[in-house]
């Protein structure tokens, strides 16, 4: 399962967000950050605002190409609006361990950015989906797009040496 979203904390991993109110029962609509979408229903509890307050999920109902759900507690569109634009988060250990040939996105964010000639690029910021390839956003002297393509642009990522070896012209 793939996390895209970026992390703001890291005690937290952003996974999605709360949309808007469903009805007049207390459902919401969410929209996910996993891959697959669906995902996020996995992940007992959610860990909702700044003030990661833990929720459990009483109903859930894939709706269209979105989900909504009712957290436990909320019974009504009053206490489902007071949820409207909240993060959903879980905690790094409610994530399945990836495979020796995956990485979460958010493991990716702060790595540095260096050409195979050895040109620092920068640091990651964050990245995102284009349908076609994931993007990694680099911040250095100035903002770069690279595409997340392994092998071509992708090299190497090295964890214990905190970066991502590229193979990019410095002046594109």
């Amino acid at each position: 399962m793939t996390v895209t979203a970026p992390r703001t904390d890291p005690s937290r991993i952003v996974v999605g967000r709360i949309a808007g109110v469903y009805g007049l029962k207390g459902w919401v609509k969410v929209v996910s950050e996993t891959d697959p979408r669906d995902g996020i229903l996995g992940y007992v509890p959610w860990l909702i605002g700044p003030e990661a307050t833990p929720r459990k999920l009483s109903e859930r109902k894939l709706h269209g190409k979105g989900m909504i759900v009712r957290l436990d507690g909320c019974e009504d569109r009053d206490a489902a609006a007071q949820l409207v634009g909240q993060e959903i988060a879980v905690t790094r250990e409610q994530l399945p361990p990836p495979r020796p040939d995956e990485f979460y996105w958010f493991d990716l964010e702060g790595l540095a950015v260096v050409t195979v000639a050895g040109v620092d690029l920068g640091r990651v910021d964050h990245l995102f989906s284009t349908g076609v390839n994931d993007v990694l956003v680099v911040k250095g002297e100035r903002e770069r797009l690279l595409p997340f393509a392994w092998g071509d642009v992708v090299k190497d990522v090295d964890f214990a040496r905190g970066r991502i070896e590229v193979d990019w012209d410095p002046d594109f």
